[in-house]
């Protein structure tokens, strides 16, 4: 199996990364070429290093003669590609580039809570892990590959929250990219069987495979029996392996960005690197 990069080569990142990224028109350009940038970004995003601490030499002159970028030039490529959407495009761009590797027969939901050290945009105390946090709900293919997501979500909340509009919006993402997934599996646990849930996945032609939710109900559901594979719901392990992956970059393990454009830009990135290791690997 192939590893999640820690870097790019020239020939990847003008390939794979580039295309999706603004650049500069006017004024201000870097000296230092783009793809050693991203570098600088995978490597804070894999070791959760302070901005200060880049692999960077803090004298001018040393900069410039290794072509070096500065710490604050680095930050500033990260704040600008992170709120204008450049690396959610890179995210986007890498499902279409392994769409005849994807297997949409069964799809899998599930969410990833992280301690938010410092606070910030929502961020709430969440009872179980004692701690503030803040939730992002992921979409894989059977494969782990990671089509779709939500945005961050206070940890305050439980996982149906709002849980319609993020599926309603999940789906119309997928279908805007080519992605066919009518007759889907989409497998869920019971935290999110719920009648609105259910509802988006039918109106989308999405079979639902959710654990039923048995709390609060006083007696036994009358109708038809509803459709619960438990073979194809063990298939939900993938969205575990895929939380590794992610949790390989430490700076989205434990949150230290205040601001949610920029831990959702780190998670687009780190989807992307999973979407891509293959590729990558193959060009090595």
């Amino acid at each position: 199996m192939s590893t999640i990069p820690e870097s790019v080569t020239e020939d990847q990142f003008r390939d794979y990364i580039l295309p999706y990224l603004t650049t500069a028109r006017r004024g201000y350009v870097s000296k230092t070429p783009l793809q050693g940038i991203f570098n600088l970004l995978l490597y804070r995003l894999h070791t959760g290093c302070q901005w200060d601490r880049l692999p960077v030499s803090h004298e001018a002159a040393e900069r410039q003669r290794h072509n070096q970028p500065s710490w604050q030039a680095v930050y500033d490529h990260w704040r600008k590609w992170s709120t204008d959407g450049s690396l959610e495009k890179v995210w986007q761009e890498s499902i279409g580039r392994i769409k005849d590797e994807l297997d949409l027969h069964q799809m899998n939901l599930d969410g990833s809570h992280a301690i938010a050290k410092k606070g910030g945009e929502s961020v709430a105390y969440q009872a179980r892990k004692r701690a503030k946090t803040s939730n992002i709900l992921p979409i894989t293919d059977s494969n782990g590959y990671v089509v779709a997501s939500t945005g961050i979500i206070a940890g305050n909340h439980n996982d149906a929250f709002q849980l319609k509009a993020h599926l309603q919006s999940a789906f119309k993402a997928m279908k805007h990219i080519g992605l066919v997934i009518a007759g889907a599996l989409f497998n869920a646990d019971s935290a999110f069987d719920t009648k609105e849930a259910r509802k988006v996945c039918f109106n989308h032609q999405v079979v639902p495979n959710m654990a039923e939710n048995k709390r609060n109900r006083k007696s036994v559901k009358r109708g038809r029996k509803r459709l619960f594979n438990a073979e194809v719901y063990k298939v939900r392990f993938v969205s575990e392996r895929s939380f590794a992956w992610i949790d390989k970059f430490r700076a989205l393990l434990l949150r230290f960005d205040r601001k949610d454009a920029n831990f959702l830009a780190g998670h687009h990135l780190a989807f992307a690197l999973i979407n891509l290791r293959h590729l990558f690997a193959m060009k090595v």
